[in-house]
């Protein structure tokens, strides 16, 4: 039941557009608020909540520095997705297998 919370709050924190763009942004460098903020299109409060959200599903972590605070992700945050990914990985590898055999024998 753990691991089905966890795949929730990291499906719900990325469903959002903005978020999942605060997250890439945080993804490729370190930032503060008002430097996600400068090209975000969104208010800072904003930001703030998106940030919040991001940090409570696991896949954002803050280090302050002095009045700053600055945000990076925690590619560990995406584990529980990936894993519920890995199972379908299976699921689909077999299916194009058997497309691709079907094919094959059509074509002949």
């Amino acid at each position: 039941m753990m691991q089905s919370v966890a795949i929730d709050n990291v499906l719900r924190a990325l469903s959002d557009p903005t978020r999942r763009a605060v997250f890439e942004r945080v993804a490729r460098s370190e930032l503060n608020v008002v430097e996600l903020t400068r090209e975000s299109g969104v208010t800072q409060g904003a930001v703030s909540q998106h940030l919040k959200l991001l940090k409570q599903a696991g896949l954002v972590t803050e280090r302050p520095e002095g009045r700053r605070v600055f945000y990076r992700a925690r590619p560990e945050g995406l584990a529980p997705l990936f894993d519920w990914l890995s199972h379908y990985d299976a699921f689909w590898r077999d299916r194009f297998a058997d497309l691709r055999l079907l094919l094959e024998e059509i074509d002949q």
